[in-house]
């Protein structure tokens, strides 16, 4: 297709991004609009979007419609139904969906909770998981990874998160590897402000990036950028915004082929840096496919401006028309390798037997 042939509504620039839906158990107004103009890649489920304190087969049923309600406006149902399902605190869904805890707890049996992880996400219609962790728990005063990580060394968490990603994966959910290029050596929460690390890019190379270059390898889908600055390696761009990580590093350096999706711009490490015209162009020219934002965080009626930036950076010539092609097929291999899955009724001995992995010693 030529840029002259492109369609002009915002649907076709659509699929490059992720929704966080308001909090109702029931497809919002806003959402219904939001979803129908953009025709995004896929949804994201919080907890607020299940049926907290009812019976399970009701929340479930809540939920069923919910995700008919969400495909009928996208129209298509080749749809992400993504979820950020770590454990302990990252845990959206009511009981009795299994809460393992924190990785850090269950490192050594990490295949056998990925694949309970993906039984029972595949029951709720879901199939991509904001999972797993790569980051290396390096940073005693970290405030946001600390026990979601695996361990403290790269070798230990390339190991159990390669294990993780395969089971999951082999139950059908695809799995995200985050936060590239790792955040586990931050002192600050880049929900609330912007970290900065002094590290050099061979720095990273003996340590962050083994876990990640063993994402590659494993055949990881799609991975997440982190908002985090890097001044030594940087000093203009924060990681989800740079060519340098995106591109050369994680695509030209680790060879990764596949979908990489900015973690929730409506974060306060971003927000005030995607208040401007053509940050959303920026993070694709970055090497991003997808752009992610939430409902949680920020008001989701802003991606319609990023959008337009997308689409008016198209029609200018400021956006290749060969980049945003290339970012397209990724997203559409994505989306043809996470399957539609009905949401059903687990019997109560999947739980059971779940909940026995997790007290294993």
């Amino acid at each position: 297709m030529d840029i002259t042939d492109f369609p002009s509504g915002l649907a076709s620039v659509g699929r490059h991004f992720l929704i966080g839906l308001q909090k109702s158990v029931s497809l919002t107004e806003h959402d219904k609009r939001l979803l129908s103009s953009l025709r995004p890649a896929g949804i994201i489920l919080y907890g607020d979007n299940f049926d907290h304190g009812v019976p399970y087969e009701q929340w479930l049923s809540s939920l069923r419609e919910l995700l008919d309600c969400a495909r009928a406006c996208v129209e298509r149902e080749t749809l992400l139904i993504s979820i950020d399902h770590e454990g302990c605190a990252v845990f959206r869904p009511p009981s009795p969906i299994t809460n393992f805890g924190p990785a850090a707890k269950w490192a050594h049996r990490s295949g056998e909770v990925g694949a309970a992880m993906g039984v029972e996400l595949r029951s709720l219609g879901v199939n991509l998981n904001y999972a797993p962790v790569v980051d290396i728990h390096t940073n005693p005063t970290n405030p946001v990874i600390g026990s979601r990580a695996f361990g403290e060394t790269p070798e230990i968490v390339a190991r159990t998160a390669r294990n993780f990603l395969f089971a999951l994966e082999r139950e059908g959910v695809v799995g995200c590897p985050k936060h590239f290029p790792g955040h586990g050596d931050t002192s600050v929460d880049s929900h609330l402000d912007l970290p900065v690390v002094q590290r050099s890019l061979d720095e990273l190379r003996q340590r962050e990036l083994l876990p990640f270059a063993a994402m590659v390898r494993a055949g990881a889908k799609i991975m997440m950028s982190a908002h985090i600055l890097y001044p030594e390696i940087d000093s203009e761009r924060l990681a989800t915004l740079s060519h340098i990580f995106m591109n050369d590093v994680l695509r030209g350096e680790l060879g990764f082929e596949g979908v990489i999706t900015t973690d929730d711009v409506g974060m306060g490490a971003v927000a005030r840096l995607f208040d401007r015209p053509g940050t959303a162009r920026s993070a694709l020219e970055a090497g991003c496919d997808l752009i992610m934002m939430s409902a949680h965080w920020a008001d989701t009626s802003r991606t319609i401006e990023f959008a337009q930036d997308l689409l008016t950076s198209l029609r200018s010539g400021e956006l290749s028309f060969k980049h945003f092609e290339d970012s397209q097929r990724r997203i559409d291999k994505l989306l043809m390798a996470a399957p539609v899955y009905p949401v059903q009724v687990l019997p109560q001995a999947v739980f059971t037997a779940h909940s026995a992995i997790g007290r294993a010693d």
